[in-house]
C-alpha cells in the first residue's frame, strides 16, 4: 500500500516539475491517475494539421494511436453492452454499441472531458466542422492502453467517459432514423430512390426475418434484414449511408447516372451531407 502511494506521489512531483505542467495536471485530472509515459499523451493530443518531423525523417501525430484507441474502445464496449443486457439479441447490443461510439458521442465526451483545451492543432482548419477532438478521445485511450495496459483503459472507458457521460439506457431508446435521412438526402438531390422487399422466411425458432434492398437511380446501394420490414430497411438505409459517404466508385456511378437523367451535375461535397455514424 505505502509503496503504491510512493509511486503516485512521484508521478506527481514529476509533473509538477515538468516544463508546462499546467497541461499535464489536467490532463491527469481527466485520466483519474499520473499517467507514466508523458511523451505517449503528448502524442495522443496532436492532431495530423501539427504534426512534427523527426530526426529520421517521420511524421509524428495522433492518427496512429487513434486506430488503435479505436479498436480497444469497440471491444470494451461491447463487454460493457454484453454484460448490462444479458438476455437482448444480438442485433440490439450491435446497435447500442454504435451509438455508444459513433463520432458524435466521442466527440461530445472529449469536450466534456476538457480535451478541447489540450489537442494541439493547426489554426489553418475549423475545429468545429470535424471530429478532431473525438478522434483526439480513442487516441488517448490507446495511449492508456501502452501506458498502463488494458484493464486502467477499460476502467477509464467504463468509469470515466459511459458512467459519468452517457446514459446508456436513454441512448438505447434514441432511434436514428437511416431511412428518415437518406429520403430527405435523395428529395434535396432530386434522386429516386426505392425500397424494395427482396424476401421473407422464419428463423430457425420460427421468427420471421425479411430482407430488403434499397435502389437509388435503379443501382441497388444497400441490403438489410430485419425482425420486420421496418428494421430490415433501416438496417439497408444504414448500408447505403455509409456507401455514399465512403465509395468514391459508387459516388461516380452516381453522379454520372444523375447527369445522364437530369443534365445536373452532383458535387462529391453532396455525398458528405448525409449523417455519418461511426459503425464498427
Amino acid at each position: 500500500m505505502f509503496r503504491k502511494l510512493y509511486k503516485q506521489l512521484h508521478k506527481r512531483i514529476r509533473l509538477l516539475l515538468n516544463k508546462g505542467r499546467e497541461p499535464y495536471l489536467s490532463l491527469s485530472k481527466i485520466l483519474g491517475f499520473y499517467p507514466d509515459n508523458l511523451q505517449i499523451y503528448e502524442q495522443a493530443l496532436l492532431h495530423k494539421s501539427s504534426s512534427v518531423e523527426t530526426g529520421d525523417g517521420k511524421w509524428i501525430n495522433n492518427e496512429r494511436l487513434e486506430f488503435l484507441g479505436d479498436g480497444i474502445l469497440n471491444a470494451a464496449v461491447a463487454d460493457i453492452v454484453y454484460k448490462r443486457y444479458p438476455n437482448k439479441r444480438e442485433g440490439f447490443l450491435t446497435n447500442t454499441r454504435s451509438k455508444i461510439v459513433q463520432r458524435e458521442t466521442m466527440n461530445k465526451i472529449a469536450v466534456q472531458l476538457g480535451l478541447d483545451q489540450l489537442v494541439v492543432y493547426s489554426t489553418k482548419i475549423n475545429s468545429h466542422n470535424n471530429h478532431m477532438y473525438g478522434n483526439a478521445l480513442e487516441a488517448l485511450i490507446g495511449a492508456i492502453y501502452l501506458d498502463q495496459g488494458y484493464d486502467v483503459c477499460y476502467k477509464f472507458i467504463r468509469d470515466v467517459m459511459i458512467e459519468k457521460y452517457i446514459n446508456v439506457d436513454m441512448l438505447v431508446r434514441k432511434e436514428i432514423n437511416f431511412k428518415s435521412n437518406l429520403i430527405e438526402w435523395s428529395q434535396k438531390k432530386k434522386v429516386s430512390i426505392s425500397f424494395d422487399l427482396i424476401e421473407s422466411f422464419t428463423d430457425h425458432n420460427g421468427n420471421p426475418v425479411f430482407q430488403s434492398a434499397i435502389k437509388l437511380l435503379g443501382e441497388q446501394i444497400g441490403i438489410g434484414i430485419g425482425y420486420s420490414k421496418k428494421e430490415s430497411q433501416q438496417a439497408a438505409s444504414k448500408m447505403a449511408i455509409k456507401r455514399l459517404r465512403t465509395d468514391k466508385e459508387l459516388q461516380q456511378r452516381i453522379s454520372a447516372t444523375k447527369k445522364k437523367k437530369t443534365g445536373e451535375l452532383t458535387d462529391e461535397k453532396e455525398f458528405s451531407e448525409l449523417p455519418e455514424e461511426k459503425t464498427v
